[in-house]
């Protein structure tokens, strides 16, 4: 499915969501309860990043999963198994990956963007999949 990655559109969880998460988290440790994990500690796990903060090559991948390709790589756009753990968990074919070229690379890099489908959710990891960041459109 493709769709627009458009300013207006906030897929970034909202501040107070983040913010509330973790003020339960510490209250229950200070007064000496038993902290809860959130419903998908995975979520917590991955940081974010303002779309402006990515490098310009993320920017033209993005454009490309809009446009349906072409991509430069026969590799993008397969399914990302999210072996590491790092990302939710989703159903098998919920993610995809898809190359953030790395000028001066002879290999595909280790950058990527990881699409996921019914949040319509774009993660950047400059890493090989060790750490995610949710892009923020709306910053």
């Amino acid at each position: 499915m493709l769709y627009a990655r458009h300013p207006e559109v906030m897929r970034f969880p909202p501040r107070i969501t983040r913010i509330g998460t973790l003020v339960s988290l510490v209250s229950a440790l200070l007064v000496g309860g038993t902290a809860v994990a959130p419903a998908d500690a995975a979520t917590a796990a991955v940081g974010g990043i303002c779309y402006g903060a990515l490098p310009s090559q993320a920017h033209d991948t993005l454009d490309l999963i809009d446009a349906g390709g072409p991509f430069p790589y026969p590799q993008d756009g397969i399914v990302f198994q999210n072996r590491e753990g790092v990302l939710p968990s989703r159903s098998s074919g919920y993610y995809h990956e898809y190359t953030v070229i790395t000028p001066g690379s002879p290999t595909r890099g280790a950058r990527r963007i990881v699409t996921g489908q019914e949040t319509q959710e774009d993660y950047y990891t400059s890493d090989h999949y060790v750490t995610f960041k949710l892009v923020d459109f709306g910053c």
